[in-house]
Formats: C-alpha cells, structure tokens, sequence
C-alpha cells in the first residue's frame, strides 16, 4: 500500500488553510494545521511531516523565526520547509533561505505552482528517506558482520595463547607472541565498534564504580610494553602522588588509556617517548584549559611523534577522521571517536595540544 503523506499547514489566518486544501484536497495528502508557529513547533514529533508550509507574518513568533528552529534540530531539519507569504521582496526571499527556508511561495497562492513546488519538495524528501534507510541496513550489516567476527578471533586467540604455554623454539615464541598481540589489538577495535554502535543507539549504560587511575594508567602500560618494544620507544608514567578514586566505569576508561597509548604508538618514531601522566587535583587556568570548570582528574598521553596539525585538533575525534596518514600505519578513525564518547559520557572532554618541540598532548578531564 502507498504511503500517505504528510503536509503541515502554518497560518494563523484560517482562511490561508482554506485555500491551501482547497488546491490540494486532490493529492490525497494529510493536512494538518496549526494556527501559530509555537504550535506547529508541539506538533512536530506528533505529526511528523514530510513538508511544512509556513506563513511568515504571525504574532509571538513568525515564519521565519519557525523555520530556524525547525533547521536548528537534528530530528526535524530535514523536513523541507515552504515559505508562504505576501511579502515578495527579494530582501524577504534572502530572509526565508537565510532561515533554512527550501522553497517560497507569494500570496496569493497559485494551485498549479503550489502543487509542483509541494511534489518537488516530496521528491527530495522521499530521496533523503531512501538515504537514510541504505545507510540504516549498511550499519546493521556492518554490526552483524563485527559481531560474528568475535568467535574466530577468540579461537586464534585461545590457541596462541595455548601454544605459548608449549615448549617452543625461542624464535617462535617472539613470533607467536606478536600474532597474540595482534590479536589483542584487534579483538579491541571490534570491541570498540561494538561499543560505539551501543552509544549511539543510546543501550550503553556506564558501570560506575570508585576507579584508580593510577592504576588503569599502570595497567594499560603493561599491556602495549610488548608492542612498544618492538619500535624500541620508552614508555613512562608520572602518576598522581596521592591518588583520589573517581567515580567512572572502570573498563570503557581503560579502553580510553588503551586506545590512547594504541595512538601514540602508531606515529611515535622509534626510540622516542611516550610519557603517561595522571593528575588528580584540580587543575590551574593553562592556555588550552582556560574555559574549563575544575575537575576531578586530569589525564595526558604525551608522544614525540608527527603530531596533529591545529585544523584537525577539532576533527580528529570525529568518526572516521583518520587526520595525518602515515605510510605503513592502518587506521580506521574509530579509536579517538570512541574516546570521545566515553570521556563524554562521563560528563569530561577530551582535547588535544601540540607537544613542543614535536608531538602531541592528548589531555583527558573527568
């Protein structure tokens, strides 16, 4: 059965509704009308339009006010919006597009255009929808596909870590044991694909228990000591003197460290340092922290390596941004994403620095 669509009509003048359905009556839409822009705004998630018709002289509030905050929220801005109105300066129709307006019609309204234009807005509407929906089954395949990748990777895993018990020649070992860490490394990236797609479905609830971060710091350490030698770079901790647990979820945190530390590892040249410093007191007014309240801990992964240029500072933490590529580094821009969410989620921020004279500060605050 085909769809029905959805037109909202925006008029505080009865009669503009009246016109309106009478040259659409025909079309076999749903019209709905609403006689003042604060309520069309109520009616929104009820409704869900797929194309709003908004008059621009109302009280309190009128069309091209409606039409920002229609363009301002996620949920509703890709409704297409039709200007209708008296006013037919081009100061006027600057106004409306300025607004977020898709289309604009003058009173008084013609039939044959208002029709065309209403079609015309359906189309793109019905092109988004089609969008969105590819994209929606793409992320689902994408999930199931991650998901099943688990039980093969923890069969490779239990079996080197099985021939690692074994009496093995010493050479084998060292290669076993890099296929292990391999392995760790990538059971980590599925995880934190997992993880990312729970966030943002909005599933994922925070354990929240005391945490040390001196002793995540110390652990996530020991985790990549193996990896960080093969490249022959030092790894160093500056912990906090006296530690203050904090309330947080204490295994997406060491992810964070683990995702972090993973980073720095990547672009650090060989026999250069990455120092790990965790600071529970309060910090002082420094020049990247200057708008920040006091917070509780403060977290820094410090490398020596290519560092992160000032116009991807912002974007690197977004998905995907893999920033500065690096010959012979895979990356997949998942992992400062997924720090992101975390540090967020525990109502922080996560931002990054120059580390002079070359590298980066990656500064967590919880």
């Amino acid at each position: 059965m085909e769809r029905k669509y959805s037109v909202l009509i925006v008029d505080d003048e009865p009669n503009g509704f009246d016109v309106i359905e009478a040259h659409l009556y025909r079309e076999g839409y749903d019209l709905h009308y609403a006689a003042s822009g604060l309520e069309a705004l109520s009616l929104m998630d009820s409704i869900e339009p797929d194309v709003i018709l908004l008059d621009v002289m109302m009280p309190q509030m009128d069309g091209i006010e409606v039409c920002q905050h229609l363009k301002s929220e996620p949920h509703w801005k890709h409704i297409p919006v039709i200007i209708v109105t008296a006013l037919n300066s081009k100061e006027d129709l600057a106004r409306s597009l300025d607004a977020g307006a898709d289309d604009f019609l003058t009173k008084p309204v013609s039939g044959i255009e208002l029709r065309a234009r209403v079609r015309s807005m359906l189309r793109i509407k019905q092109q988004y929808d089609a969008l969105q929906a590819t994209l929606h089954l793409r992320e689902d395949l994408s999930k199931m596909i991650v998901h099943d990748l688990r039980n093969p990777l923890t069969t490779i895993l239990l079996c080197g870590n099985l021939l690692l018990e074994s009496e093995l020649e010493r050479k084998n070992i060292a290669r076993l044991e890099l296929i292990v860490s391999s392995g760790r490394q990538l059971n980590s990236m599925i995880n934190d694909l997992l993880l990312l797609a729970k966030m943002e479905a909005g599933k994922m609830l925070l354990n929240r228990v005391e945490v040390d971060l001196n002793e995540l710091a110390t652990e996530a350490l020991l985790r990549v000591t193996k990896i960080a030698a093969l490249k022959n770079l030092h790894l160093k901790s500056q912990l906090a003197r006296s530690s203050h647990p904090i309330l947080g979820d204490a295994n997406l945190l060491l992810r964070v460290f683990d995702n972090l530390l993973s980073n720095a590892i990547k672009f650090s040249p060989p026999n250069s340092t990455i120092t790990v410093q965790v600071d529970s007191s309060k910090h002082s007014a420094s020049s990247a922290l200057d708008s920040i309240p006091p917070t509780q801990a403060i977290v820094r992964v410090i490398d020596e390596g290519i560092g992160i240029s000032e116009e991807l500072r912002e974007r690197i933490f977004e998905k995907y941004e893999i920033g500065n590529s690096l010959a012979g580094v895979t990356q997949l821009g998942l992992g400062l994403a997924f720090c992101k969410m975390v540090v967020e989620a525990h109502k922080g921020r996560i931002l990054v620095d120059a580390n002079t004279p070359q590298g980066s500060i990656f500064t967590v605050l919880l």
